[in-house]
């Protein structure tokens, strides 16, 4: 039963970026993982490419032969590619039972109203692969509450239109900090809850006629806001559009920083529990589901937690990761200046955890958490797989 996370997204939301860190993540945590390339655009590609679609067509054949431009040309290509479905499928057997990541084309009409990327996704799931639909957005649209209705509608569209197991994910979360304070705190953002809060700060934004995120001294607290109320001729739309929003009661979002360990660990166990993961890989076959619904290491990081990480506490966390780091690579440091005379220089290892070093136990012990959460536990009830 393989398994497989498809991840779509506008242009810019870190599509490619994370395929690139969770190939290398998975890979350091034991798990098989391959990337399938469905972008017919995208040929610079910073991780290891299992399978391209840009074997079977590319977009500027299409451009040429076709005489379309770069957003019909994507469009022609994956129409393309479920006319010939049976090249993928080919392929796809190639690989086994290794954890699939598509990274697929970021226009937004292919996860919105086409049907050719839905389709392929069915076919997918006619095949027996377990899917997950992951909708990635640069946080960015918090700085600004238009940006962000916008990315709600856009996150609700994409879930009724893909129809499968859906977790949208606010990605680039390190880098909220550079952006004017938010007028609410993370959670009410991750949590989609009474947005009628918010309706004052897109009114006035509306008002003051300047695009991009806010400056930071218009940067308002609420009580601001609610004294001096400005009136914008679509506040009635602005309120019918969040009222819908909140109506589906459908859109929430995981936070990630893809260069940090444990903000990958938390986003991979909320896809692990989306898919089945938990309950259908061989790891956990005797395990029942009572025993997975109460294991520790399936919690998840509060927003509030990602908040103080990244927002509130973010110099002095930054601090004790970096002196955490050199207690590690301290021992092995002062061995090999010890032995080269100081001829050796240890680096620190990066966050992808995929480079070979001295002692790779203790190297790998911020990993043991999450293999911890793959290991098999006898539960007594066995479970023969057909």
């Amino acid at each position: 039963m393989p398994f497989a996370q498809l991840v779509i997204g506008p242009p810019g939301s870190g599509k490619s970026t994370y395929c690139d860190g969770m190939h290398q993540f998975m890979s350091a945590i034991g798990r098989k993982c391959s990337v399938v390339n469905l972008d017919p655009a995208n040929d610079r590609t910073s991780y290891p490419v299992a399978l391209d679609v840009r074997d079977l067509v590319t977009i500027d054949e299409i451009m040429e032969q076709e005489d379309l431009g770069p957003n019909g040309g994507v469009l022609y290509a994956l129409e393309e590619l479920e006319h010939n479905f049976e090249w993928l499928e080919e392929r796809l057997k190639a690989l086994g039972d290794d954890y699939i990541l598509f990274d697929c084309p970021g226009q937004v009409e292919l996860f919105t109203h086409h049907s050719s990327l839905r389709n392929i996704f069915f076919r997918l799931q006619k095949l027996g692969y377990r899917l997950v639909v992951l909708h990635l957005t640069d946080s960015i649209v918090l700085s600004r509450p238009s940006l962000y209705i916008s990315s709600l509608l856009l996150a609700l569209r994409s879930m009724l239109q893909m129809d499968l197991p859906h977790l949208n994910v606010l990605t680039k979360i390190d880098n909220l900090r550079n952006y004017p304070n938010l007028p609410f705190n993370l959670d009410f953002y991750t949590e989609v809850q009474d947005l009628s809060y918010l309706l004052p700060f897109l009114d006035k934004e509306q008002t003051s006629g300047i695009p991009g995120p806010q400056p930071a001294d218009l940067a308002t607290t609420g009580s601001d806001v609610d004294n001096n109320p400005p009136t914008s001729k679509f506040s009635a739309l602005n309120e019918a559009i969040v009222d819908l929003v909140q109506d589906y009661a459908l859109v929430g979002f995981e936070t990630l920083a893809v260069e940090d360990k444990r903000s990958m660990m938390i986003l991979l166990r909320a896809i692990d529990r989306a898919g089945g993961y938990a309950f259908g890989g061989v790891e956990g076959a005797n395990d029942t589901v009572w025993q997975v619904a109460m294991q520790q290491d399936a919690i998840t990081m509060d927003a509030r937690d990602v908040q103080e990480r990244w927002l509130d506490r973010r110099e002095g966390m930054d601090e004790e990761e970096r002196k955490a780091w050199e207690q590690e690579v301290g021992p092995v440091s002062d061995t090999a200046v010890g032995d080269a005379q100081g001829a050796v220089e240890t680096k620190v290892p990066n966050d992808a955890g995929n480079r070979a070093r001295p002692n790779d136990d203790e190297d790998m012990e911020d990993l043991e958490e999450m293999k911890k959460f793959m290991e098999k536990k006898d539960s007594g009830i066995k479970i023969v797989r057909k």
